[in-house]
């Protein structure tokens, strides 16, 4: 993990080219591609335009969908713990000055609960409506179910 990014909504069209600016200039690297997880955001374009170039955005179902992967020319590709945008604003301001320190070799999970912010991937809504973990299938009892995105939208 090389640390987190508090989006505004889940709308991958709306927030990413302000992801891929601030990385840009923070790291002085050009962002060719970002992967995210497919079920996590809505409106996925394919590509987004950045100064002067297109940046590929690949969408997976395999990937952990508490994170997003930003890959350059060279050197290696930056992991952001995705906070998610509802979270609390004290929970998402400790996450990210958590990330901000020396996290080599916590998990995802131990991050997360140092920050005070559930473990588990959010869960999503099954076609009956009912709510289901990703990785384990089981229901969710006693908490709202997030609406499942689907297929990804694109545009371009």
């Amino acid at each position: 993990m090389d640390g987190a990014w508090w989006p505004s909504s889940c709308d991958a069209a709306a927030e990413l080219p302000g992801l891929i600016a601030a990385v840009d200039r923070l790291l002085g690297r050009v962002t060719l591609r970002i992967g995210l997880h497919g079920d996590v955001w809505q409106n996925i374009p394919r590509r987004i335009p950045a100064r002067g170039r297109q940046v590929r955005i690949g969408w997976f179902r395999h990937t952990d969908p508490r994170v997003i992967t930003l890959s350059f020319a060279a050197g290696e590709p930056v992991v952001l713990l995705i906070v998610p945008s509802g979270t609390a604003a004290g929970a998402a301001e400790a996450t990210l000055k958590l990330t901000a320190q020396d996290i080599g070799g916590m998990s995802i999970d131990a991050i997360l609960t140092l920050a005070h912010l559930p473990a588990d991937p959010a869960p999503r809504a099954t076609a009956d409506g009912s709510a289901r973990w990703e990785d384990e299938g089981g229901s969710i009892i006693g908490q709202a179910a997030r609406p499942s995105t689907g297929r990804p939208t694109t545009s371009e």
